[in-house]
C-alpha cells in the first residue's frame, strides 16, 4: 500500500502594517519608548539639541529681560525698552558669532586658542590700571569702550581657558604624556591660577568659581587620578576659605542662605525678594510683565536675579521649562564629548559643558536660597553683553564638535537637495534592475 504524503502547510507570518517598525502585539508605552530611543540614537540628535535649546533659551531670555528691566530703565530716566536693545544688539552679534563658530574647521579652533589666551590675560590686566578699570558693584572687572558700552574680559577667560586647556591636553594625550601627574598639572593648573589671580584682584568670585569648575572639568575630562584630583581640589576650597572668611561681604552672603527674613540691616533683602517672587508665581504666573517685585523690590532683576522674575511671571511652568532646556544642552553637551574619538573635542565639548550646567546651577541655587549669591549670570538668558558673546561662540563650538562626527556629516550630506536627488535616482535605478 502506497504511502500517502501529508504536506504540512505553514503558519502564515503575520503581516505588519507598512511603514511600522514596532512587532505586532507590543505595548503602547513600550513602542513609545523605542521610538523615543530610536529618535536619541539619531546621529544628528545632538546637533539639533544643542541649536535649538540655545536658541530657545536666548529668545526667551531676551523677552524676559524686556519684562524684567522695564521699570529699571524708567527709574533711570532712560527708555523703557534701553536694556532690552543693548541685549538685542548683543544677541545679533553673537549670532554671528555661533554661525562663525560652527563653521569654522576644528584645526582653526585649536589654532586660536593661544592668541585669545594672550588677549583675554591682557585684558584682565588692564582692568588693574587705574583710569582704564571700571567698578561696578564693587567689583574691578570692566573696561570702559564708550558711550553706554563696557566689557568685562572675565567672562572670555572662561572660553580662553576652555580652548588653551583642551589643546594643551589634546597634545600632551597625543604623545602620552598625561599617565604623569606634573604634565597633567604643569602648565594648566598654574595658568588656571594666573586666570583666578587676576580675577580676584577685582572681587569677583563669582566667575573665579565658574573658572575653577572648568579647571576640574578638564582634569576629570583627562582621567586625574583621585589623589591628584583631592590634592588640587583641597588647595582651591582652602584658598576658597580663606578668601569668604576675610570679605564681611562674602560672610554675609553665605549666611543668606535659605534665609526667610531679611535680617539685621537687611542684609539678606536680595535673596528673600528672590524666594518671595518665585512664591508669588504659583504655576503658571501672574502674567508677562506683571511682575511686583521688579517695582524696586528686587534688586539685578534683569540679570542675577532674571531667574526669580521668570518664575514671578511665568510661574513653575516657565522656570521648569528653563531647566529642561538647560538640560537638554547639557546632556546634548556630554553626548558629543562622549562620543568623539578627537581628545581635543572631547576635552572642548566636556569643559564648554561643565563652563555652561555650573553656572546655570550657582545662578539657579542662589535664586533657590541653596547657594551662595554669587553674582553670575544665567548663561544666555540675563542682561549682560560680555557673558552673552563668549557663551554663544562656545555654543558654535559645540555645534561644530557635533557636526564633525561622520554619522552627523553623512546624515548632513544627505539632507542636501542634490545629494538627496542622487541617492533617490539611483535607488530607483537599482529597484528597475532588480524587477528586470
Amino acid at each position: 500500500m502506497a504511502r500517502s504524503s501529508v504536506r504540512v502547510a505553514k503558519r502564515p507570518a503575520p503581516v505588519r502594517a507598512r511603514g511600522a517598525s514596532h512587532p505586532p502585539g507590543e505595548s503602547g508605552p513600550r513602542r513609545l519608548y523605542n521610538r523615543a530611543r530610536k529618535a536619541w540614537d539619531r546621529p544628528l540628535t545632538a546637533y539639533y539639541l544643542i541649536f535649538g535649546s540655545s536658541l530657545l533659551i536666548t529668545v526667551l531670555g531676551l523677552v524676559m529681560v524686556y519684562s524684567a528691566s522695564m521699570i529699571q530703565a524708567l527709574q533711570l530716566n532712560l527708555p523703557a525698552s534701553y536694556f532690552f536693545r543693548k541685549q538685542f544688539v548683543a544677541a545679533v552679534l553673537g549670532t554671528i558669532l555661533l554661525l562663525v563658530a560652527m563653521r569654522m574647521p576644528i584645526k582653526l579652533h585649536r589654532a586660536l586658542a593661544y592668541p585669545i589666551l594672550a588677549v583675554t590675560v591682557f585684558l584682565m590686566a588692564l582692568v588693574q590700571i587705574p583710569g582704564i578699570g571700571r567698578s561696578v558693584n564693587g567689583n574691578q572687572n570692566w573696561i570702559y569702550l564708550g558711550g553706554p558700552f563696557q566689557l568685562q574680559p572675565s567672562e572670555f577667560g572662561k572660553l580662553a581657558l576652555v580652548l588653551w586647556g583642551a589643546d594643551l591636553l589634546a597634545r600632551k594625550h597625543d604623545k602620552r604624556l598625561l599617565t604623569q601627574w606634573k604634565h597633567m598639572l604643569v602648565p594648566l593648573v598654574p595658568v588656571a591660577f594666573m586666570l583666578l589671580g587676576l580675577i580676584m584682584l577685582g572681587g569677583d568670585m563669582g566667575t573665579a568659581i565658574i573658572l575653577t569648575a572648568i579647571l576640574f572639568g578638564l582634569l576629570w575630562l583627562a582621567g586625574a587620578p583621585t589623589r591628584l584630583f583631592a590634592g588640587v581640589l583641597s588647595v582651591a576650597a582652602l584658598l576658597g576659605v580663606i578668601l569668604i572668611k576675610t570679605s564681611p561681604n562674602r560672610m554675609a552672603r553665605l549666611g543668606c542662605i535659605g534665609a526667610t527674613d531679611p535680617g539685621p540691616g537687611d542684609q539678606c533683602w536680595q535673596a528673600v525678594h528672590g524666594i518671595y517672587a518665585l512664591a508669588s508665581g504659583g504655576f503658571f504666573g501672574s502674567g508677562l510683565g506683571a511682575s511686583v517685585e521688579k517695582w524696586g523690590q528686587l534688586p539685578e532683576p534683569h540679570t542675577d536675579f532674571i531667574f526669580a522674575i521668570t518664575g514671578e511671571e511665568l510661574g513653575l511652568a516657565g522656570t521648569l521649562s528653563v531647566l529642561a532646556l538647560f538640560a537638554a544642552l547639557g546632556y546634548a553637551g556630554i553626548r558629543v564629548a562622549g562620543r568623539t574619538e578627537d581628545p581635543f573635542v572631547r576635552y572642548a565639548a566636556g569643559g564648554v559643558t561643565t563652563w555652561i550646567t555650573a553656572q546655570a546651577v550657582v545662578n539657579v541655587g542662589a535664586v533657590l536660597g541653596l547657594l551662595p549669591i554669587a553674582g553670575v549670570p544665567l548663561p544666555l538668558f540675563s542682561y549682560g553683553g560680555s557673558a552673552l558673546l563668549p557663551t554663544m561662540f562656545a555654543i558654535g563650538l559645540l555645534i561644530a564638535f557635533a557636526r564633525s562626527d561622520p554619522a552627523a556629516k553623512a546624515a548632513l550630506a544627505m539632507r542636501q537637495p542634490r545629494v538627496r536627488w542622487n541617492t533617490m535616482r539611483r535607488r530607483v535605478k537599482a529597484r528597475s534592475s532588480g524587477e528586470r
